[in-house]
């Protein structure tokens, strides 16, 4: 009876939370207090109210566009700001922040015209705004440095390499409307790399006056994107409201969402159940109650999950080790039934929803699966392990504590140590942000990783695995791979480019790199009075700018 009791307690304040610790009202047109105690609510919502209530899994990690680099805090930020471009309904690259761009004829030189916009606290969006956010990102932490020289922005190497100084950038606002962006090299991509967070205005007067609190709270940042964030109590929620001085408002509808942290998915379909929130993303354990609900949908996304191994691990630094457990168990079992939310199973790097090449090969089609049975799994694992000196191996697996990272981790254990005698598997479960921190110092052992790209081409999915990259994570290291890559993002034929990246990834899997699991697709539940929900297989997941509220 204790349990029980603790369970109702817990579902209870996540409650209290939603109506009123994090003091969102849900509506801005609540009568009086009388009104609200008899609704039972705080929000007391018209049927024309137009607030969406939302879940995440995890927090915000950051408010600063240099800084972000997990899916949650760019979903944020690619909803509060906006870049040069922006993804249309159908997450095609189109004009935003700017209202034109004029390109030279050797493809060098790029021209944007920026549109009058202006910041959350009244501040005209300027080119200067441009200028200083891409060079601060080489002066203070440089993490994302790698984006700017694969968007081939001139100097951007050299700045990494500590040659050049930011000033030498490729980026020089001519005026408050005008933004000249030169490159070193033609880039028939960087409308989809000027997409991403890293390529988005700050207010240079308003960083500085903030310093090294920039970011971190909903008041130290200003916005220039659909939304403003005006409250974020942190592990618990945050409220999107509309900004009345972005250029577009009068094509945003929606006045506020309201977005709480629920890591507990029965929690979550509590909150779904009773109509405290709108939309939850459901794991296989709810599939089949859900499936069919007419409310209930798949998504397919471009998200890539796999293993990575770190190249350190005296056992993992064996090769023949690695692809045994690679081909050791079941991903269809995983997709399917573990699952169960429509993701696929992966044998590749590079998913089927990439582009063709220019004269139509497709890259699974080419490059078809990297697979083993599992007789081929114990042979591997035994050379290996006699190739180290060691008859037994017991690793660690790093996952997050979400329901589907546990899940995964669980099953994975039982089918290694079913399948594959002398190998056993520990589960390590961390807090989100400790699995990332983890995850970057290379303190594991496997790690269950998830991927979302900036945009489908191949490249975003193969430059992850570059020496010292940013998203390697794991160190491993291929000369042979590295050049393929560096030649991949130079190539101006587009068909040799592509033949480039095919090869590639057969280096990638000569070397048992990764563990391929599957390509992402989520199953939801979303009820029906919202409308124009827009979710991207890339980043940013989700656009929220079209989305109204109708017949609530």
């Amino acid at each position: 009876m204790k349990i029980k009791k603790i369970k109702v307690l817990v579902l209870l304040s996540i409650f209290t939370l939603i109506l009123s610790a994090c003091n969102f009202s849900g509506s801005k047109s609540t009568s009086s207090s009388e009104e609200q105690n008899n609704t039972g609510s705080e929000s007391a919502e018209t049927p024309s109210s137009q607030v969406l209530n939302l879940i995440e899994d995890d927090d915000i990690a950051t408010l600063d566009v240099m800084q972000a680099h997990d899916t949650i805090s760019n979903n944020v930020l690619s909803n509060t700001f906006e870049g040069l471009y922006g993804l249309d309904q159908n997450s095609k690259p189109v004009l935003t922040g700017a209202e034109d761009h004029q390109v030279s004829e050797d493809g060098l030189t790029h021209t944007f015209i920026l549109r009058e916009n202006k910041w959350s606290n009244g501040d005209p969006v300027t080119a200067h705004d441009y200028e200083f956010a891409w060079k601060r990102t080489f002066e203070e932490t440089g993490f994302y440095a790698y984006q700017f020289v694969n968007a081939k922005i001139l100097n951007a190497d050299s700045i990494s390499n500590g040659e050049k100084s930011p000033d030498e950038l490729g980026v020089t606002a001519k005026d408050d409307k005008t933004l000249v962006v030169t490159l070193s090299d033609p880039s028939p991509l960087l409308p989809s790399f000027l997409l991403f967070s890293p390529f988005f205005p700050v207010n240079q007067k308003f960083v500085e006056s903030q310093g090294e609190n920039y970011g971190l709270e909903a008041d130290q940042a200003v916005y220039n994107g659909p939304f403003v964030i005006t409250e974020w109590k942190h592990d618990q929620g945050w409220k999107y409201e509309k900004n009345e001085n972005y250029w577009g408002n009068e094509e945003v509808k929606l006045d506020e969402i309201n977005v709480f942290v629920v890591k507990e998915e029965s929690t979550a379909i509590n909150l779904y159940d009773t109509g405290k929130v709108d939309r939850v993303e459901i794991s296989s354990a709810y599939v089949d109650q859900y499936k069919e609900d007419p409310n209930y949908s798949i998504e397919n996304r471009g998200t890539l999950g796999f293993l990575r191994f770190n190249h350190n691990n005296a056992a993992l630094s064996n090769e023949n080790i690695r692809r045994a457990i690679d081909m050791a168990w079941d991903k269809k079992g995983l997709a399917d039934v573990i699952l169960n939310n429509g993701s696929s199973p992966t044998y590749y790097l590079v998913p089927e929803s990439a582009p063709s090449s220019p004269s139509g090969k497709e890259f699974r089609e080419v490059n078809g699966d990297f697979t083993g049975t599992i007789e081929d799994a114990k042979k591997s694992l035994q050379q290996g392990l006699e190739e180290i000196g060691q008859d037994s191996v017991t690793l660690s697996i790093l996952a997050a504590d979400a329901t589907d990272s546990r899940a995964i981790a669980e099953y994975f254990k039982s089918q290694i140590e079913k399948n594959l005698p002398g190998l056993t598997i520990e589960i390590s479960v961390q807090p989100f942000q400790r699995r990332l921190e983890l995850e970057k110092a290379v303190e594991y052992d496997i790690s269950i990783s998830t991927y979302v790209p900036l945009n489908t081409d191949p490249i975003s999915y193969l430059e992850m695995f570059e020496t010292g990259g940013n998203f390697n994570r794991m160190d491993y290291s291929n000369p042979q791979y590295d050049e393929l890559i560096q030649k991949a993002k130079s190539e101006l034929d587009l068909e040799k480019r592509y033949e480039i990246m095919l090869e590639a990834e057969k280096v990638l899997f000569e070397d048992a790199a990764i563990g391929p699991m599957y390509q992402g697709a989520v199953s939801v539940i979303q009820q029906p009075y919202v409308k124009g929900f827009v979710s991207h297989p890339a980043l940013p997941e989700y656009s929220y700018k079209w989305i109204t509220i109708e017949g609530k």
